[in-house]
């Protein structure tokens, strides 16, 4: 199958477009390079340009069968102070794609979403069933393409996959692919450049969470297995007349000083850390129910914590990050 790739030089979209190709798929990448790497895309076909931009939009989706869509700005704290920025590109964005596949006869469309759509969930582990309240711009936006793709799947039997997925972590094995951001705000990254002396100290935002030791808890995914989820979740609209939510998680929740305990075990260095106030609206703790990509897709996390932090650990050090 032919497959677009939006937003396929950056971290996510590129380990997803080496899978799909490992895979047999013939794929062509879509970036505009705001946020992503050319050398992320390297060994791709790749256009670049804007979702915004109509003619070369239009010129790509008569190629292909499918997409992917992982363009999309998502910083939390950024969309909070520029929601403008965030409305204009993954909702304006995300719907000129949607309008577009409409119009090339493209229905097979795989959506990059979040947990942010839950927003501050009333309990853990999150399923899909839970109410979709987001508590930040980011999370909005995202919700709202959930809004327009079961809006276009009714009207013009769109198939679609929503993947909500947690905290994506990890880097590819082979080092070809990893975690590339500017700023940095990711928690694993930022502890392993701690390790590394690339930063004096880590700073842990709040330590009076009510959970075992104080600071939140989160669900780490690696990206491979996010890729492969991906790839699953494309297989899933070729074989049914359907569409789907489903979270992608490994149902088992790590907290902050366990991140960083890992850290220093794979690195064998300390990490200094500064101990800071929580930051506004942050859960306590966020872990997914991945029972449905499971049953429905037959997929489940494999990769542990450690290899997460180890693979990062040596994408960091070929990388310079």
């Amino acid at each position: 199958m032919k497959v677009l790739v939006t937003g396929g030089a950056g971290y996510i979209g590129s380990h997803a477009a080496r899978l799909l190709r490992a895979r047999g798929h013939d794929i062509l990448i879509y970036d505009n390079l705001s946020t992503g790497y050319r050398q992320l895309a390297q060994g791709f076909d790749m256009i670049e340009a804007d979702l915004l931009h109509r003619t070369s939009l239009i010129s790509a989706l008569e190629r292909v069968d499918a997409v992917m869509h992982f363009a999309a700005h998502a910083y939390v704290g950024e969309s909070v102070e520029n929601p403008r920025k965030y409305f204009h590109n993954n909702v304006e964005g995300g719907l000129a794609l949607l309008n577009g596949c409409i119009d090339a006869g493209v229905n097979k469309f795989v959506f990059s979403s979040t947990c942010a759509v839950y927003g501050q969930p009333p309990k853990v582990p999150i399923s899909e069933d839970t109410p979709r309240q987001p508590a930040n711009p980011y999370g909005v936006t995202k919700l709202m393409l959930e809004y327009a793709l079961e809006s276009y799947a009714r009207a013009y039997g769109l198939r679609f996959a929503a993947l909500r997925y947690f905290n994506a972590a990890g880097a590819d094995e082979s080092g070809a692919t990893g975690e590339l951001h500017d700023p940095e705000t990711h928690l694993i990254p930022l502890a392993l450049q701690t390790a590394a002396g690339k930063k004096s100290h880590l700073e842990i935002f709040g330590t009076d969470y009510p959970t075992a030791d104080g600071t939140c808890i989160r669900d780490y995914i690696h990206v491979n297995d996010l890729a492969d989820a991906h790839v699953r979740a494309l297989d899933y609209l070729e074989r049914e007349d359907g569409s789907l939510f489903a979270n992608l998680g490994t149902g088992t929740g790590y907290s902050v000083r366990q991140i960083i305990d890992t850290v220093g075990s794979v690195t064998g260095r300390k990490v200094k850390v500064h101990l800071g106030p929580r930051r506004p609206g942050d859960p306590p703790e966020l872990v997914a129910d991945p029972s449905r990509a499971r049953k429905v897709l037959g997929w489940q996390a494999q990769r542990s914590l450690q290899q997460i932090v180890e693979t990062a650990w040596k994408w960091m050090q070929k990388s310079g990050g």
